[in-house]
């Protein structure tokens, strides 16, 4: 997804979800909850979001280290900028809303609950493509080690945040923390592949 225009609109699409999450949330500490309102529109604890946060992480930093363990740091793909500030600027919203948010199993017990999350986290990895890739040559499956490694890490990090939503520590289940945690990892993502790659200036160009 290296269209310009596409990612503009995507990312205008994020933050302005961002917008009507937000005035949920504040209409709910409010007292006047939307009863429309998007899911997890409630305020977290500071100590929620820190801990997201801090997963986040070391999520990210147990990836580096098993990119360099398995000698396949190298293989790291390349990220126009734009896609970097789609993917710290909106992705983590439309993500979490969708998988986090509107992918639950809920009221049905916490068997039921993680078996959703688990099975969500499956379709979260899979649509990633490290396992697949479609371009200019059309459809193939890369199912090599860097594929399955990366793949198993987005599946770790999809049940990290399913378990940020649902912890004791977010007592009202918002999406707040979810959001800044996987800000975060793709931030740190951006940072790690900038570091690498010694990233251009151009807004279209690589990182």
């Amino acid at each position: 997804m290296h269209n310009p225009l596409l990612l503009a609109l995507l990312t205008a699409a994020g933050i302005y979800v961002a917008k009507l999450w937000r005035d949920d949330a504040r209409a709910a500490a409010a007292g006047q909850p939307n009863p429309q309102a998007l899911p997890g529109a409630t305020s977290a604890p500071p100590r929620a979001v820190i801990i997201a946060v801090i997963g986040a992480l070391v999520l990210v930093a147990a990836e580096t280290a098993g990119e360099h363990a398995l000698g396949i740091a190298a293989e790291q793909s390349t990220m126009p900028w734009l896609f970097a500030l789609y993917s710290i600027a909106a992705a983590p919203v439309i993500e979490e809303l969708i998988f986090r948010g509107w992918l639950v199993i809920a009221n049905r017990g916490r068997t039921a609950l993680w078996a959703g999350a688990v099975g969500a986290s499956v379709l979260f990895a899979a649509l990633h493509p490290f396992l697949w890739r479609w371009d200019d040559a059309g459809f193939a499956f890369t199912l090599n080690a860097k594929g399955w490694f990366s793949t198993a890490v987005v599946f770790a990090t999809s049940l990290w945040f399913y378990a940020v939503r649902f912890a004791p520590w977010n007592p009202a289940r918002s999406l707040l923390p979810c959001f800044a945690g996987h800000a975060t990892k793709n931030l740190a993502v951006v940072a790690v592949k900038a570091s690498a790659a010694r990233a251009t200036a151009t807004w279209c160009g690589s990182i």
